[in-house]
């Protein structure tokens, strides 16, 4: 999937994710983030599955799938975080996640 700088189309980068469903926002390394000039717009507090608080810088960016894009919220993801697809991002790219086959699937949706 490629990461893109919505205001700078010409700056972007292919990353491999983890699709997580259960995960509202996408976490993108803070790193690559700031390679391709995504800034942070904001910081929230979130909690992990285990009940853990963490807190993430977040941004804005566009996501390009099989030549669909969409936009969608980002976190600026820490060292020990793991590049993750979220929820928004799926419906973003009008993408549902087949969990027994492993694989996206472009999703039929109504007005």
């Amino acid at each position: 999937m490629k990461v893109i700088n919505p205001e700078n189309h010409e700056k972007s980068k292919k990353l491999r994710f983890l699709v997580d469903s259960g995960s509202t926002y996408s976490f993108v390394p803070a790193e690559i983030l700031k390679e391709i000039g995504i800034k942070p717009v904001d910081e929230r507090t979130f909690y992990l599955a285990n009940g853990q608080e963490i807190s993430r810088k977040m941004g804005n960016a566009y996501f390009e799938y099989n030549k669909s894009i969409g936009a969608a919220p980002v976190l600026f993801a820490e060292e020990n975080d793991e590049p993750l697809l979220g929820a928004t991002t799926l419906e973003a790219l009008q993408l549902g996640l087949d969990p027994f086959q492993r694989k996206l699937f472009p999703l039929k949706l109504r007005a």
